[in-house]
């Protein structure tokens, strides 16, 4: 089996919103990384993040199922030694403007040591511990 990869809360919602141009793409990620039994990681601060996206729409039902029914998607919990690594995180790069929920997300990876993350959101990128899939065109 691969190594999990974490789910960040730009890609679910790039995966289900079809308004998003790159829909597709996410798509074509997750039918990949289901065709290869790659077992995804989020946690709740994320699930609140892309339920709240969805909250008004009918999408949501379908939500609660991808995050809450998947045997393939586990929400890892949060732990407060990942609150004070998160906190640290964001003192120490007060140049970016990484969320809680983007520090809580590093956390999480390092302690689980996951090195790949589904987002299309900059700042995994701007982090740079981590393989951020997919990955910006040349």
């Amino acid at each position: 089996m691969t190594s999990a990869v974490f789910l960040d809360a730009s890609f679910w919602i790039n995966f289900r919103d079809e308004k998003v141009r790159s829909q597709p793409v996410a798509r074509r990620i997750v039918a990949d990384l289901f065709r290869q039994r790659v077992p995804m990681v989020t946690t709740l601060p994320v699930f609140c993040e892309i339920h709240a996206y969805f909250a008004r729409s009918a999408t949501r039902e379908t939500i609660l199922s991808d995050l809450c029914d998947n045997p393939v998607v586990t929400v890892e919990d949060v732990f407060a030694q990942d609150q004070t690594e998160a906190i640290n995180i964001l003192r120490n790069h007060r140049d970016k403007d990484y969320s809680l929920c983007d520090a809580l997300s590093f956390a999480v990876m390092r302690r689980l040591r996951l090195t790949r993350v589904l987002s299309f959101d900059d700042h995994f990128r701007q982090f740079g511990e981590f393989e951020v899939i997919p990955n910006k065109p040349s």
